[in-house]
Formats: C-alpha cells, sequence, structure tokens
C-alpha cells in the first residue's frame, strides 16, 4: 500500500490545527492513504442522476379545501375531559426518560 507524504499529512494536521510526533506522521501516512482510497472507490460508484427514476405506483392523493371550521364550546369539551387543573387538560405522560 502506498502512503502519502509526510508534508501533505502534516498539511492536513495544519488544517485541523493538531500537532503530530513523527510516530503519529508515520501512522497517518498509512491511515489517510486508506481513507482516500476509500473516498475514491466512493466516488467511482455509478449514480444515477443520468435516468430518471419513476415509481410504478401512481399516488392521485385528494386533499380536502382548507376551510375554517366552528370552534369546540369550550364548556362542552371540558365536560368530557376527565382530568383538568385549571383551563388545562391533563394527559398521561407518553414518553419515559
Amino acid at each position: 500500500m502506498e502512503k502519502l507524504s509526510r508534508e501533505e499529512v502534516l498539511h492536513v494536521a495544519h488544517l485541523a490545527r493538531i500537532n503530530l510526533d513523527e510516530e503519529e506522521i508515520e501512522k497517518f501516512r498509512v491511515q489517510l492513504k486508506k481513507l482516500m482510497d476509500d473516498i475514491d472507490k466512493i466516488k467511482s460508484v455509478k449514480d444515477y442522476d443520468e435516468e430518471i427514476l419513476i415509481t410504478p405506483v401512481e399516488h392521485n392523493t385528494v386533499l380536502r379545501k382548507d376551510e375554517e371550521g366552528k370552534m369546540l364550546d369550550y364548556k362542552k369539551v371540558m365536560k368530557n375531559v376527565p382530568h383538568s387543573t385549571g383551563n388545562f387538560v391533563e394527559v398521561p405522560v407518553m414518553l419515559n426518560e
């Protein structure tokens, strides 16, 4: 496996604002080259921007008109509420911490 040059590793270290000793430089020469090879493999994967992907399902969604409705009567609503505190409706806790 090839290695990156010492200067390339130091350049990356400078961009990352880290100091490397000689042992780390040698270690990263191999690791960064492997990482760059993996990135090249990903770049070589054929993307599908050239072709239009069409789904085999046709969606004919019909949406209703957005119209303002009548407000619910507060007193009638509060009659059907099992637990309340003041003007607030109490509901059971749904999330566990």
